[in-house]
């Protein structure tokens, strides 16, 4: 699916996207997700996974919209210095030709109101995170609405400088 698509669409709204995780950032948040689930842990292989996968965004003819809200930027996951890393990640991510990161601000004037986290494949599936499950949609008319969706919440982002001074605000925040 992922080396097949061309176009991903991809909304958070508590989590940095999966692409663009930094290997220390995924381990963190995958080890919370194995720790309150009682799973068993097997967070370096995730992660590995993840990092894997997240090479397509430097490869092939893909195109990336991602978007998230404000607060993404602020949730702690890893230590100060982690986070800090993620963040001048998401900055490095921001110039790629491929790509195009959007932040919700706060302060928008709201359009649509915070979803759960959501990923397009192109107009033939979206995935759509659970706390207890990953829901994979295929239905062209729910397809559709997600689209609806995704262009509601991407009207109310910013991006180029604007997004880079978000981020930039949340990075002086880790002192």
């Amino acid at each position: 699916m992922f080396e097949r698509t061309h176009r991903f669409r991809i909304y958070c709204s508590r989590v940095v996207p999966g692409f663009i995780q930094t290997e220390e950032y995924a381990t963190a948040l995958l080890t919370i997700i194995a720790d309150f689930r009682q799973a068993p842990n097997d967070v370096s292989d995730a992660v590995q996974a993840r990092l894997d996968r997240s090479r397509i965004i430097h490869e092939g003819d893909h195109r990336f919209a991602l978007l998230v809200e404000e607060d993404v930027l602020y949730y702690r996951f890893g230590t100060p210095s982690e986070m800090v890393e993620q963040l001048a990640y998401l900055l490095a991510v921001m110039a790629l030709p491929s790509v195009s990161l959007g932040v919700i601000p706060r302060t928008a004037p709201r359009l649509m109101w915070p979803l759960e986290t959501f990923s397009m494949f192109d107009d033939v599936q979206v995935e759509v995170e659970l706390l207890t499950a990953q829901v994979n949609v295929t239905q062209p008319s729910e397809i559709a609405m997600y689209g609806r969706a995704f262009s509601e919440l991407a009207s109310m982002a910013v991006y180029g400088s604007n997004a880079r001074a978000l981020i930039a605000e949340a990075l002086d925040s880790l002192g």
